[in-house]
């Protein structure tokens, strides 16, 4: 786990518990100040965010309208949320595999779709309890250990999610969405409709859906490696340049080129 500072935003990044390792991501502490407000728009990943504030309330501003929160979810997206940050914000950042944001949050993870949702509305005395051990805590990395620690018993006391819709998802992500939806449903025995119900369910978005944002993923994650932009969009399985270009601004507001520009200019951190 490391300290590190970039503009107005100071971060410790800490790897989750061998328990928690299934169902999180990455969990970050971070403290942000800046002399003016700042904009963000941020892209879809595969991932669940969870915001735990202790500071100031960001402006989101995304598919399911606009919410001012310091502490959030936000489901499953298919499309960018535009955030504004002013003042001081304080906060510790959950990235929560679907399995892991199904058994956290006890709820259709479908509910959560191109939402963001108030992590006390969803979560309750819960979500009360632990921020408030959140903001007596000494430093980041206090914060990192608490919350592996909170996230662990309540994950692991939730029931667990079902194997196949697992391992469907497993085959979309090691294929970057590009595993035919309907051999997946042949290959468990289930109609493509209840396919999509049990992904409404556990993962969010349909299965097309996921599998559209998990294809844009690996082509940011390309490009961002240095590939070609026309050598990506072969190996992501577009269509042709002109198609990954479609779906950048559809899914990040912009073309590849200005995704990467603007993610190398802002101090962000991104997810996943």
């Amino acid at each position: 786990m490391d300290d590190a500072t970039t503009g107005g935003l100071t971060f410790a990044v800490g790897a989750p518990g061998p328990a928690l390792r299934p169902y999180v991501r990455r969990m970050t502490a971070y403290s942000e100040r800046y002399d003016v407000p700042l904009a963000r728009r941020e892209p879809p990943f595969s991932g669940i965010v969870v915001i735990f504030g202790l500071g100031a309330p960001l402006d989101l501003d995304g598919p399911g309208g606009a919410r001012r929160l310091a502490s959030f979810v936000a489901g499953l997206h298919d499309t960018y949320v535009d955030t504004l940050t002013s003042g001081a914000a304080e906060s510790v950042q959950i990235d929560l595999t679907p399995a892991g944001a199904r058994r956290l949050l006890g709820v259709p993870l479908g509910e959560l779709a191109n939402r963001v949702v108030s992590l006390e509305e969803l979560l309750g005395p819960w979500a009360d309890a632990a921020l408030e051990r959140l903001a007596r805590a000494g430093d980041r990395r206090e914060r990192l250990a608490l919350l592996d620690g909170l996230l662990t018993r309540r994950i692991h006391a939730a029931p667990a999610p079902d194997p196949r819709v697992g391992w469907a998802w497993d085959r979309l992500v090691a294929t970057g969405g590009t595993a035919g939806i309907a051999a997946l449903a042949r290959e468990l025995g289930w109609s493509h409709r209840h396919l999509v119900a049990r992904f409404h369910d556990q993962i969010g978005l349909a299965p097309k859906a996921a599998a559209r944002v998990l294809r844009f993923e690996r082509a940011l994650r390309r490009l961002r490696a240095g590939a070609r932009p026309a050598e990506t969009a072969a190996a992501c399985g577009y269509y042709d340049q002109a198609h990954m270009n479609r779906d950048f601004r559809a899914m990040a507001g912009a073309c590849p080129g200005e995704l990467l520009r603007s993610l190398a200019e802002e101090p962000v951190i991104v997810p996943g």
